[in-house]
């Protein structure tokens, strides 16, 4: 497809109402209700959270391999 800065007026618009007409049909919730389920979700789940917890260094694919001397 075209990049946004390409495409005319029309062409937006059309695009933002199909987007339009997608989010309509999702099913709405409360945030009062949603936000409650989010939060226990994030707390039940801390424990396995390589985020809060850490990563074990022999499981890290992202370690350093060796060091960089500059001489």
């Amino acid at each position: 497809g075209k990049m946004a800065q390409d495409m005319t007026e029309k062409e937006l618009l059309k695009m933002e109402l199909d987007q339009l007409k997608k989010e309509v049909k999702n099913e709405r919730q409360m945030v009062s209700k949603t936000g409650k389920e989010i939060k226990e979700y994030v707390e039940s789940m801390a424990g396995e959270d390589p985020l809060l917890k850490g990563i074990p260094e022999d499981k890290n694919p992202f370690k350093e391999k060796g060091g960089c001397t500059i001489s």
